[in-house]
């Protein structure tokens, strides 16, 4: 990601993602329904993602990911999954909190911390539960 995106930028990568696995395509309408944003917006960036070369953008078409867009987009993807992960997993935080704030989190996030959370989250989930209790460490933070 040698080309940092914006926050808004890569929300509409991921959502093309996520799309594009369910209908092949996506279209301006899903994204704007998915993204909560009105059409004109839309189609403000997607013509700014496919001159970046992030998208293929045709009106009548419909979206698709470049293959760096879809590389772009995976990496965003892939993060916020862990972070949603670590926080429901680990933190004990309720699904749609965690959604929540994975989303905002992703954009931030710098890879080395990143990198280092997954790898505690790993270590933790792959751990004894009689090395690491996990649960007793749930209620601590429920405690406070």
């Amino acid at each position: 990601m040698d080309d940092k995106l914006t926050k808004n930028m890569e929300d509409y990568l991921e959502a093309i993602l996520i799309l594009e696995s369910k209908h092949e395509v996506a279209r301006s309408t899903d994204i704007s329904e998915m993204l909560n944003v009105k059409k004109p917006s839309v189609t403000s960036a997607l013509k700014y993602l496919a001159e970046k070369g992030y998208v293929n953008y045709n009106r009548y078409k419909g979206i698709t990911l470049t293959k760096e867009g879809l590389e772009y987009a995976k990496q965003i993807y892939h993060r916020h999954k862990r972070i949603k992960e670590f926080l429901i997993k680990i933190l004990n935080v309720e699904e749609k909190e965690a959604e929540e704030n994975a989303c905002r989190i992703e954009h931030v996030i710098d890879e080395d911390i990143f990198h280092k959370l997954s790898c505690f989250l790993d270590f933790i989930l792959e751990s004894d539960t009689k090395c690491v209790n996990i649960d007793k460490f749930k209620s601590k933070c429920d405690e406070n």
